[in-house]
C-alpha cells in the first residue's frame, strides 16, 4: 500500500460520519453527516488530488451548528522531487496550518467597511473623493457601496504593465498600498461607476485606505480591532514577511504532471497584493471568520440587509460553485442543493472557498496548496458543490 492511498483511506472515516480533529487524531462527530453526501465529496477530492494538475492537497471543513467535519487528502508539504512525488511521505494539510488566503481577504476589507457604516464612520454612499481627495478627480464620484460590489469601474492595478513588470522583475520586493494605485492612477474609470460588474483588485485596496483615513489608523491594526480580537482569529494577520508562521500549508506551481514547486515564500504578498489578498490565516480561523461575517455578527442589521443586495451574473474570480451573484463584499452561490455566501481566492499556490448559510450557522471552508488554471475550474467546482450538499444536507 502506498503512502498516498493510506492518506487517501482516512477519508472513509468521514465519509462514516467521523472527522478528522485539530489534533491530527480521528475523532467522532457529535452528529454524524449524510454518508451519500459525504461519499461523493471524498470520490471529488480524491479526483481533484490525483488529477495530473491538481493541488498536492486539499482541506475542508464543513460546520453545522457545533458539529464539525474536516476531511483531508494529499499532502501540506511535498517531501521529495521524484517523478512519483504523489507517494512522498508527508502529512495532509490540517485545519492549523497557515496559507496565503488570496481574494478571501477582500471579505475581511468587506466586513471591515460594512462595520464602519455601522458605526457612522462612513456611509456606502461615502464618495473616494470626500474621504481620499489625493486620488484622482475621475475616481471621486465612486462610492463605498461601489468598491464593495465591483461596480466602480477603477482600472485593476494588477493588470497594468507596469506593475507586472514591477514583480517580474522584484517579486520579493514590498510596495506601500498608495504606490500600488499608483500604476493605475493615470487611465480613467472603465465606464460610469455603477453601471456594469467588472472585479478589480485596485476596489479593495481604496476600501482599506478609506478605512484608515477615517479612522487614523493603519489598515492592519484596523482589522484587529475590528476583526481579528473580537472573532478571537489568532492565526490571521495582514503581514509583509515573506515567511509563513508554522505550521505551514506550502503553497505550490503544479504544471504537466511534474513535481511540484514551492512558491510559499516567492512573492510579497503581503503589500503587494494587501487588502485585496495579502492576508494569511488557517482554515480553522477562516471557518470562524466566514460564520460570523455572513451572519452579520461584526455589523448591524442594516448592514447586513445591504451586503445582501445582489447583481445577478456576477462571477468571482475565480468562480465558486454554481450561479454566482456579487453582493457587498461577499457573493451568493446557488447550487443545486441550496444557496451559500462567501467568497473565492486564488493567488500564486493556493485556491480558496469560504462559504456559509445567510444565518451563519452552517459553512464551509475548501482550501488547496496551489493556484488551479481554467482547465481545472470544472473539477474543482464539482467538489466544492459536492461539499456545499454535504453542509446543506438534511
Amino acid at each position: 500500500m502506498t503512502v498516498w492511498l493510506a492518506r487517501t483511506i482516512v477519508l472513509a472515516f468521514a465519509a462514516l460520519g467521523l472527522g478528522i480533529g485539530s489534533d491530527g487524531g480521528v475523532r467522532a462527530e457529535d452528529r454524524p453527516f449524510g454518508s451519500a453526501n459525504a461519499a461523493r465529496l471524498v470520490a471529488e477530492l480524491e479526483a481533484l488530488v490525483g488529477n495530473p494538475d491538481g493541488p498536492p492537497g486539499v482541506i475542508v471543513i464543513i460546520e453545522r451548528g457545533d458539529d464539525r467535519a474536516v476531511y483531508a487528502a494529499g499532502l501540506a508539504e511535498v517531501g521529495c522531487t521524484d517523478a512519483d512525488w504523489r507517494n512522498c511521505e508527508g502529512s495532509p494539510p490540517d485545519i492549523d496550518d497557515h496559507m496565503r488566503i488570496a481574494s478571501v481577504s477582500k471579505a475581511f476589507s468587506g466586513a471591515v467597511a460594512l462595520a464602519l457604516v455601522s458605526e457612522g464612520a462612513l456611509s456606502l454612499d461615502s464618495p473616494i473623493g470626500d474621504v481620499l481627495p489625493d486620488l484622482p478627480a475621475a475616481w471621486h464620484p465612486v462610492t463605498l457601496a461601489q468598491l464593495l460590489n465591483h461596480t466602480s469601474g477603477l482600472p485593476d492595478y494588477t493588470a497594468s504593465p507596469g506593475f507586472g513588470q514591477q514583480v517580474g522583475a522584484n517579486p520579493a520586493q514590498s510596495l506601500p498600498p498608495g504606490e500600488l494605485l499608483d500604476f493605475v492612477t493615470d487611465q480613467s474609470l472603465n465606464f460610469a461607476p455603477g453601471s456594469d460588474y467588472r472585479y478589480s483588485n485596485s476596489d479593495n485596496l481604496v476600501v482599506a485606505l478609506m478605512a484608515e483615513a477615517v479612522t487614523g489608523d493603519t489598515y492592519p491594526a484596523v482589522l484587529q480591532d475590528i476583526v481579528f480580537d473580537p472573532l478571537g482569529l489568532t492565526r490571521t494577520s495582514l503581514r509583509t514577511e515573506l515567511a509563513l508562521p508554522t505550521p505551514v500549508l506550502h503553497g505550490y506551481l503544479v504544471e504537466g504532471g511534474s513535481p511540484p514547486e514551492d512558491v510559499t515564500e516567492f512573492i510579497a504578498f503581503g503589500s503587494l497584493a494587501w487588502a485585496s489578498g495579502g492576508i494569511v490565516s488557517t482554515p480553522h480561523d477562516l471557518n470562524r471568520f466566514v460564520r460570523a461575517d455572513v451572519g452579520g455578527r461584526l455589523f448591524g442589521a442594516a448592514e447586513h440587509d445591504a451586503q445582501f443586495t445582489f447583481r445577478e451574473d456576477a462571477a468571482s474570480s475565480p468562480p465558486g460553485p454554481g450561479d454566482n451573484a456579487v453582493g457587498l463584499g461577499l457573493f451568493r452561490y446557488r447550487t443545486a442543493c441550496g444557496d451559500v455566501y462567501g467568497h473565492t481566492g486564488s493567488i500564486l499556490g493556493y485556491t480558496q472557498l469560504i462559504a456559509a448559510t445567510a444565518d451563519g450557522q452552517t459553512s464551509i471552508t475548501f482550501s488547496v496548496n496551489a493556484q488551479m488554471g481554467e482547465d481545472m475550474f470544472p473539477a474543482l467546482r464539482r467538489a466544492q458543490e459536492a461539499a456545499v450538499c454535504l453542509a446543506l444536507a438534511d
